[in-house]
């Protein structure tokens, strides 16, 4: 707990202090799978700061969108130069088999659009998509399509609360916390049941 409420006071000294550059570096440091950098925390408060008159809350959603795309295509091509190796020469040790592998490519060919846009929206998951989708092999030109829609819906949506919460916005955090748990069982039910079609 002390950890987390030190990066959260990082997060929100950082952008009082640079506004939508610390927007833009945060969202971009969560979607690089750093864990102790949520979103929720980056673009609530931010939705605070539009709520007093200090930031605008559109260009918050833009600023953090690209954030977010950035950051994700760095982790795509993490996944895409890294982890096809990785996972041959590691993934005994995880019970991951080549056929896992084969298996994992030709499902995001043929799902990977349509999971990396709605994964954007689930906590817990919205930043480890990448990676996946890079070993996948999808289309970069889909991949900035889909991640920047889900993106963009994700940075508005919660900006957004922190707008309409204003001194508020804090307590949202705690009341989402059990919701991200039935989010994770229901993405995971959907990606079982994708992955048995794929085969």
């Amino acid at each position: 707990m002390v950890l987390v409420e030190g990066i959260t006071n990082i997060i929100i000294n950082f952008i009082e202090s640079y506004g939508y550059f610390a927007v833009f570096i945060w969202m971009m440091l969560d979607n690089l799978n750093i864990p102790v950098v949520p979103s929720e925390v980056i673009l609530l408060f931010s939705g605070y700061m539009a709520y007093l008159g200090k930031l605008n809350f559109l260009l918050i959603g833009i600023v953090g969108t690209l954030g977010g795309l950035v950051g994700s295509i760095l982790s795509y091509y993490i996944g895409y130069y890294g982890g096809i190796p990785f996972i041959k020469r590691y993934g005994k040790y995880f019970l991951i088999s080549d056929n896992d592998l084969k298996r994992a490519e030709k499902w995001f060919h043929k799902y990977g659009a349509f999971t990396v846009c709605f994964s954007r929206m689930v906590p817990l998951v919205r930043t480890f998509i990448s990676i996946p989708a890079g070993i996948g092999k999808m289309k970069m030109r889909k991949f900035i399509v889909y991640t920047f829609l889900g993106s963009l819906t994700w940075s508005y949506l919660i900006s957004y609360a922190g707008l309409l919460l204003g001194p508020e916005w804090g307590y949202v955090i705690d009341f989402i916390k059990p919701f991200e748990i039935l989010l994770l069982a229901a993405f995971l039910l959907l990606l079982a049941f994708l992955w048995k079609k794929s085969k």
